[in-house]
């Protein structure tokens, strides 16, 4: 199981790393690319979640920039914004901010409080927001 680093409130964890049981962060998390969870990821703050990583269990997070070619097999539920980038997969979205949903993402159903935005094609599962924009390529 890899180590944390911590500067201020960001927690950093280290390039390459896997994470074997749940993992709890009290503040903002930044994980580099091929980075993986094998169970539950809970950040009270804001998480920055790299590249081609994955998290085999659900993601509850305070806000969260999911890169793009990311696997999240469980719900990932924010109080904030969520954005989801290009060709990731998520089992489900449920967010009180915005979410962002980009080309090529596949994910089943969004709930947002706030503004569903769509930029390119996507595929999804039922699509809730008090606003929903769609956007082409």
């Amino acid at each position: 199981m890899a180590k944390v680093i911590q500067h201020g409130e960001t927690f950093f964890a280290p390039k390459g790393a896997y994470f074997d049981g749940n993992v709890k962060i009290d503040g903002n998390f930044v994980v580099p690319a091929h980075t993986h969870f094998w169970g539950r990821l809970n950040v009270s703050g804001r998480l920055e979640l790299g590249p081609r990583s994955s998290v085999a269990l659900g993601i509850t997070c305070g806000s969260a920039i999911i890169g793009s070619q990311v696997r999240v097999k469980g719900p990932i539920i924010s109080t904030g914004d969520v954005t989801i980038l290009d060709n990731a997969v998520v089992h489900s979205i449920q967010a009180d901010g915005k979410v962002i949903l980009r080309q090529g993402v596949r994910v089943g159903d969004v709930i947002s409080k706030d503004t569903l935005i769509i930029r390119g094609k996507i595929k999804s599962g039922k699509l809730v927001g008090k606003n929903v924009k769609v956007f082409g390529d």
